[in-house]
């Protein structure tokens, strides 16, 4: 049965609080549920949730650069403590690791080549360069480190897609965490409201991440390719 936990992040001396549904809160680091303020039991950032002590704005916009709920609560979830099993913990990285190593495999070739590196040499470099894979991270943020440690053992040629998308304002808090996912470069709120921003992720992922920025916008997004 599912129940409300408290997720909680630190910076500088400083402490918020969010109350999360437990298995949302699950489901949004595993990549199941993309809007992070579907996971909020209450749509605030506390100081203090047992006391029911709300941040201040000075505090939020000193540690996130933001008083955006959406945004803050994005962060705090990929980086703060999040109260999941320790079994849930080894899915979650065997899982992610598992994604990496099927999006590179799909989206790489050997340049030597120009053949396609199968699944297994790229679980085998990886293994090699003793790469770890962050629980709490999307795939699409972790891809390009991990490529970067496996270039001196694996030769890789990687083709990126990056891409400026613009969300209309009854939709730009809730569209954060796709974004965030898809290797958000820069983030900019316009005057009306809506979100302008950059993403740059591989380009085999195109067709998923229209898919799902449409849905979720209810195809009113506009996106133009950069490079």
């Amino acid at each position: 049965m599912s129940k409300t936990v408290i997720v909680k992040y630190k910076h500088a001396g400083d402490e918020f609080e969010i109350l999360v549904n437990s298995d949302m809160a699950y489901e949004y680091i595993t990549g199941k549920r993309t809007d992070p303020l579907s996971v909020l039991e209450a749509e605030d950032i506390f100081k203090d949730a047992g006391k029911g002590e709300k941040a201040s704005d000075e505090k939020l916009k000193k540690a996130f650069g933001t008083v955006e709920v959406a945004k803050v609560a994005d962060i705090m979830l990929k980086k703060g403590d999040v109260p999941i099993t320790t079994e849930q913990r080894a899915r979650l990285a065997e899982d992610k690791r598992k994604q990496i190593i099927e999006m590179i495999a799909k989206n790489s070739i050997d340049p030597r080549t120009n053949a396609p590196n199968p699944p297994l040499r790229v679980e085998n470099a990886m293994k090699e360069a003793r790469v770890s894979v962050d629980p709490f991270k999307s795939v699409p943020e972790q891809v390009e480190i991990v490529v970067d440690k496996l270039r001196p053992i694996l030769p890789l040629k990687f083709t990126t897609v990056k891409m400026e998308v613009v969300v209309p304002a009854e939709y730009a808090n809730r569209s954060f965490g796709i974004l965030k996912q898809y290797g958000m470069k820069s983030d900019e709120w316009q005057g009306n409201g809506s979100l302008k921003a950059v993403v740059e992720f591989p380009a085999g992922l195109q067709g998923e991440f229209f898919d799902k920025i449409n849905k979720l916008t209810q195809g009113k997004v506009l996106t133009k390719i950069l490079q």
